[in-house]
């Protein structure tokens, strides 16, 4: 097949699991042997407008700032963006520019031809209802999640807009999820559009084995944390849904049974301060240690391999590819279990194949419980670490994912 895929977020650009999973499906359906090509956003047009990336055609089309022409006509509710009314701007016109590149210029002038349309989120789905308008191409829109969901039931009207038109209009809507086909079924979406494919991870890459010792002592001491303490990993953006707070609130109960303890939080967000005014509060501010900073793949992988327990307490998460590698990485993983819940499927909590706990987000308490059941073991959970990873061996490899993204394809193809 001859895939194009619209992606804002891809490579060298990832900001989370969306730009990690294009990456990651996109090699996959090369691999087996289809045509793919990417349109992604050109951030202040830094990048070049084209390359090829591992057998893949990358575009991405230099963009202008149309945020003072935006501001002429916007609803009262994108002028009160204020700042952020910027990025917006920025997406319709990667989504616009792009549509018209491939309409015009690789479809009408250069005679190259697609199959399908491929588009992620609000984010990519504009620029796909114009080309499907345009050209007739079968359309899939892939939601990774939903601006009801990130918002907690807020947010922005116009974006609920764009995404709920983008369910009308394609033919097909992927998500990662039963938990999702749910909350997109509550929310309007064709039940019978609706497909579920999982994520997955590379457990080639995400591989405990490949991590030396010495990589995660030194990890451990750049973060004061000495050989016999506990080390609780989490890794995410610092807002709201991914229920950091309520882990920094269950510290004080961790540290009552479990003092030798030191959370280490990466990640960045705008809870940042709130988080380690918290921690001061309830004067943890030394068992936990901040890292507000993107780093590397390579080094988030030895975080995972240093740490004793990775906690991902998300009141919110579609899916949660940081599950998946945790699970990768042979690491007993505390997951939020409540609501639209990708981590609940993820994670069996009990029985032979355990390899992980599910709690309540948002409940300390019941966050604190999970983490101490974990580090109680005599084992510290290394057995359900094993099982995690067998588990993503079965079920969660980007081999997987691929096949069946091209089975739902291949419905309208």
């Amino acid at each position: 097949m001859k895939i194009a895929h619209f992606s804002w977020e891809f490579p060298p650009v990832i900001y989370g699991g969306l730009g990690t999973f294009a990456a990651e499906i996109t090699k996959k359906q090369e691999y087996f042997g289809n045509e793919v090509t990417v349109f992604s956003l050109n951030q202040d047009n830094m990048y070049k407008t084209y390359e090829k990336w591992n057998g893949i055609d990358i575009y991405r089309p230099k963009i202008l700032d149309l945020t003072q022409t935006f501001n002429l006509f916007a609803a009262h509710e994108l002028r009160s963006w204020g700042t952020n009314l910027k990025f917006f701007a920025d997406v319709v016109s990667y989504n616009t520019t792009s549509a018209f590149q491939l309409v015009n210029d690789l479809v009408k002038k250069k005679k190259k031809s697609y199959d399908i349309i491929d588009a992620h989120d609000w984010l990519g789905i504009i620029g796909g209802m114009v080309i499907k308008k345009e050209l007739n191409i079968p359309l899939v829109f892939h939601v990774h999640s939903t601006e009801h969901g990130r918002s907690i039931g807020n947010g922005s009207h116009t974006i609920r807009n764009i995404e709920y038109d983008g369910g009308q209009v394609a033919d097909r809507v992927i998500t990662v999820s039963y938990a999702m086909k749910d909350e997109l079924e509550k929310l309007g979406y064709p039940s019978e559009k609706i497909r579920v494919c999982w994520n997955g991870v590379d457990p080639a890459k995400y591989d405990p084995n490949k991590v030396s010792h010495e990589e995660k002592s030194q990890l451990r001491r750049r973060y004061g944390i000495n050989d016999n303490e506990n080390m609780l990993f989490f890794i995410g953006r610092l807002v709201t849904v991914k229920g950091i707070y309520n882990l920094v609130r269950a510290m004080p109960k961790i540290l009552e049974d479990f003092p030798n303890s030191k959370l280490v939080i990466l990640g960045v967000g705008d809870m940042e301060w709130e988080l380690k005014s918290l921690s001061n509060e309830l004067n943890v501010q030394d068992k936990i240690i901040f890292r507000t900073e993107f780093v590397d793949e390579k080094e988030r992988i030895i975080h995972y391999a240093a740490s004793d327990c990775v906690i991902l307490p998300s009141s919110y998460e579609p899916f949660g590819i940081v599950c998946t590698e945790s699970m990768s990485m042979e690491k007993p993983t505390v997951v939020g279990a409540n609501g639209t819940s990708g981590f609940r499927e993820q994670i069996i909590p009990d029985g032979e194949n355990k390899c992980g706990i599910h709690v309540n987000p948002h409940d300390p308490n019941d966050i604190a419980w999970g983490v101490k059941e974990i580090l109680k073991l005599e084992d510290k959970g290394k057995l359900i670490g094993k099982n995690a990873r067998e588990r993503v061996l079965d079920t969660f490899s980007w081999e997987s994912v691929a096949k069946r993204t091209l089975d739902i394809y291949n419905e309208l193809v």
